[in-house]
């Protein structure tokens, strides 16, 4: 597929067919598709959890509740990023870290490359809420260190998407100034 044409035309997919499986080799082209995204100084420091058990998908929806439909999905990536390893400043007056950002910009590999493949995915935000991630840090034994930035149920979908519509409005486009 085109790039612009993938950027272009991938949708939110929340309906899936709990019938059909993602197979396990397309869901490994999609996170090694998804660890090539870019990282502040490179530090790639992503992590994937893939769940398929079906009690745990539909348990997500007790830590985060936008992610209900994901029970009837093939698989949930549970996108992390280690915040020890990420480009971050302790020091003197700052504290900050580029976990989540990186951690993104991987997520938004995976919702790519899954739809590269055919596959339908959703993107529910984890970070930056403290309940969310506290919850899925338990649910899912993750070191502290390690930071959940997405959930992405994953799934074939029941429906096509629906039609592209025309999205780029030159009045958010400002050139050299506000």
């Amino acid at each position: 597929m085109d790039i612009i044409e993938g950027l272009k035309t991938r949708r939110s997919v929340r309906r899936f067919d709990p019938t059909k499986k993602i197979p396990h080799a397309d869901i490994e082209k999609i996170l090694e598709a998804a660890s090539y995204a870019p990282s502040a100084h490179n530090y790639q420091p992503w992590h994937f959890v893939v769940i398929e058990n079906a009690e745990k998908m539909a348990a997500l929806r007790s830590v985060q509740p936008w992610t209900a439909f994901a029970k009837e999905a093939s698989c949930v990536i549970l996108v992390c990023a280690d915040t020890e390893v990420s480009f971050h400043r302790e020091k003197e007056n700052e504290k900050w870290s580029y976990a989540d950002i990186d951690g993104t910009l991987a997520a938004y590999g995976v919702l790519l490359a899954a739809h590269d493949l055919g596959h339908g995915a959703c993107f529910c935000g984890a970070a930056p809420m403290p309940l969310v991630i506290d919850g899925l840090r338990k649910m899912f034994d993750l070191p502290e260190n390690i930071r959940p930035v997405a959930i992405i149920p994953m799934g074939v979908p029941v429906e096509p998407s629906a039609p592209v519509t025309d999205r780029y409005q030159t009045q958010k486009v400002h050139w050299e100034k506000w």
